[in-house]
C-alpha cells in the first residue's frame, strides 16, 4: 500500500510539473528551511503549527509567555515592597494562565 501511494504522489508531482504549476512558488530556487527541531514532533502537528504561524495566529500560551517575561523583568526593576507585592501577584496570575493555555494544548493534541 506505501509503494502505491508513492506512485500515485509521484505521479501527482510529474503532472503538476509538466502543466507548470510549481513554477514561481514562494521560496523557489532557495534550500528547504531547517526544522531539524521539529524531528521529535508529529508531522501533522508540526505542519499544523506552521500554517498558524504564517497566517499571524498563535496559541494563547507563546503571548502570555511574553507577557510573563516582560513582567519578571519590570518585578526585577522595582524597589518598592507594595509594587514589588502587586508585581508578584501578576507575575502568579500570568504562570497560572500560562499552565493552563499549555496543558489545554497538549491535551488538545493528543
Amino acid at each position: 500500500m506505501i509503494r502505491a501511494f508513492r506512485n500515485l504522489i509521484e505521479r501527482q508531482l510529474s503532472k503538476a510539473q509538466a502543466e507548470g504549476q510549481l513554477q514561481g512558488l514562494e521560496g523557489e530556487g532557495k534550500p528547504l528551511p531547517d526544522r531539524s527541531g521539529e524531528a521529535h514532533v508529529d508531522a501533522g502537528l508540526a505542519a499544523g503549527l506552521r500554517i498558524m504561524a504564517q497566517a499571524g495566529a498563535v496559541p494563547e500560551e507563546f503571548g502570555l509567555k511574553e507577557q510573563l517575561a516582560q513582567a519578571r523583568k519590570d518585578y526585577a526593576a522595582l524597589t518598592d515592597p507594595e509594587l514589588r507585592k502587586a508585581a508578584m501577584a501578576r507575575i502568579s496570575e500570568l504562570e497560572m494562565r500560562y499552565n493552563m493555555a499549555r496543558d489545554a494544548r497538549k491535551s488538545f493534541f493528543r
